[in-house]
């Protein structure tokens, strides 16, 4: 947690309400996304118990188990779920749009991809063992399972996956969301609580955030964000209930106690499927735009949603259980390049972002005191600014890769830096990003006077390391990975 997001949290206790932690909205939030509330019942390691699910606020889908113990059932509640998300993921595997011309011709990406919204990370967790369970099924021979079940973890998996990279919003956990935008009063476990969260940004009239959240403490009142249940209702409601059900004597009191344990599931999800609309709207606020990068991100998940479009269409088999040593080493290198962007990125689209890089030497805001905009070193353009700060900053002289959010092509070098007791003065070198005449395009080059911010923050990186292929992995590493295929064993564990 930096200083500022701490300073931010004690002034939201100190005032009882949620302070803002940034000027614009970091996260796409889809005009379409697809709300999903689990519930998955105690001590059974996420076999689902029920699902709030539905691309509107006014129309939810509610999918129960009424033994979640039993297979059968499990199976009926992952084709139905499974044929919500074919409804929802396939119309945008179909619609492509041409998007740049390669070497083997034009390129088509997907249109829009799926944002699916969960209450925690909790959530996304149960989604990725969800995946887990199901992609590994098979549609035919013993233990044979409708074909749109394993499809359909194959798109849970790629989804828990892809929520790993720094930025993505395919899969959202909304009080992640809410809190990277705003700083509530509270620890962070238990910013892990939804209605908490909303209590502190949003209080109803006449409450304080800090009163608003302390209400959502009684589990009875106010349900859980799941998956998780809590124990008081395990125990006083729904064991019962479940007892009644398996001790039913006929279908039409099967049917009562169905009804019974359904009703009952419903009030548990109520509450946050109408909080989970709540987050997005609050997210949608005008007040709170998109950032500049916003739709960069977005795009790099349209990309990645193509890839596996697909790679799912035409592939029998499903991810494996365990990733290979070559696949685990580039997607290690993919991960920390996504997190160096999107922390670049955040940077350069938000003050108050910068402002936390300022405070750690990372990045300072000055005056141009001086500046030489039609100096040439031979034939090249090289402008000389001279900056004066006061912020916190340890450069050197030589050193390169400082930039501007407003001219991110523009890269510079320190030429020198002298100090005057607080007083810092950077003298810069500009290069590149000016035009290729003899003088610099206007508003390339900062003028006498003008405030500028620089940062060492970057979003061009090393290469990728060269990596053996898969069939040349080493014998240290376990060697040549066998293609995997799902075992008699996969198709007849628990689901969980």
């Amino acid at each position: 947690m930096s200083l500022l997001t701490s300073l931010a949290r004690a002034h939201a206790s100190d005032q009882a309400v949620a302070q803002r932690l940034t000027t614009v909205r970091h996260l796409h939030v889809s005009s379409e996304p697809l709300v999903f509330v689990p519930l998955a019942m105690a001590g059974e390691a996420h076999a689902p118990l029920a699902v709030m699910i539905g691309t509107s606020p006014d129309t939810p889908e509610l999918l129960t188990v009424a033994q979640p113990r039993n297979r059968d059932q499990q199976v009926a509640f992952a084709y139905e779920l499974a044929k919500i998300f074919a409804a929802y993921i396939t119309p945008r595997t179909n619609r492509r749009l041409p998007v740049r011309a390669g070497a083997s011709g034009v390129q088509y990406r997907c249109a829009d991809a799926p944002q699916v919204w969960v209450p925690n990370r909790a959530g996304v967790e149960f989604i990725r063992i969800l995946g887990r369970s199901t992609r590994l099924r098979r549609s035919t021979g013993e233990w044979a399972v409708p074909r749109n079940i394993p499809v359909m973890g194959k798109w849970l998996t790629f989804l828990a996956d892809r929520a790993e990279y720094a930025g993505s919003a395919m899969l959202v956990a909304a009080t992640d969301a809410l809190t990277l935008h705003w700083a509530t009063g509270q620890s962070t476990e238990e910013d892990q609580h939804l209605p908490a969260v909303l209590g502190w940004i949003a209080p109803p009239p006449g409450m304080t955030g800090r009163d608003a959240a302390r209400a959502c403490e009684n589990p009875l009142k106010v349900p859980p964000a799941g998956p998780a249940t809590d124990p008081s209702f395990d125990n006083g409601i729904l064991e019962p209930l479940l007892a009644a059900y398996h001790q039913a004597a006929s279908p039409a009191a099967s049917r009562i106690a169905e009804d019974k344990i359904r009703k009952e599931l419903r009030k548990q999800l109520d509450g946050t499927w109408h909080r989970m609309w709540q987050a997005i709207t609050l997210l949608r606020d005008p007040s709170l735009p998109a950032g500049a990068h916003v739709g960069v991100r977005w795009e790099r998940d349209l990309d990645a949603f193509t890839q596996a479009a697909d790679w799912i269409a035409t592939s029998p088999g499903a991810q494996p259980k365990r990733d290979s040593a070559v696949y685990a080493a580039r997607r290690l290198y993919w991960l920390e390049r996504a997190q160096q962007q999107y922390d670049a990125e955040r940077a350069f689209d938000d003050p108050m972002v910068m402002a936390e890089a300022r405070m750690i030497g990372e990045a300072f805001v000055g005056t141009v005191i001086a500046a030489v905009p039609n100096r040439r070193v031979g034939r090249s353009l090289r402008p000389l600014i001279t900056v004066s700060t006061t912020d916190a900053i340890s450069l050197a002289a030589g050193e390169s890769g400082l930039r501007r959010p407003e001219l991110l092509d523009q890269k510079t070098t320190v030429v020198s830096v002298t100090r005057d007791g607080d007083t810092v003065m950077v003298e810069l070198e500009l290069r590149e990003g000016m035009g290729s005449g003899r003088e610099p395009r206007p508003g390339t080059v900062p003028a006498v006077g003008d405030s500028v911010c620089y940062s060492l923050f970057k979003d061009d990186y090393r290469r990728a390391p060269t990596l053996p292929r898969k069939e040349d992995t080493p014998w240290t590493h376990g060697g040549p990975p066998k293609p995997y295929l799902p075992t008699e064993q996969d198709a007849q564990e628990p689901w969980s």
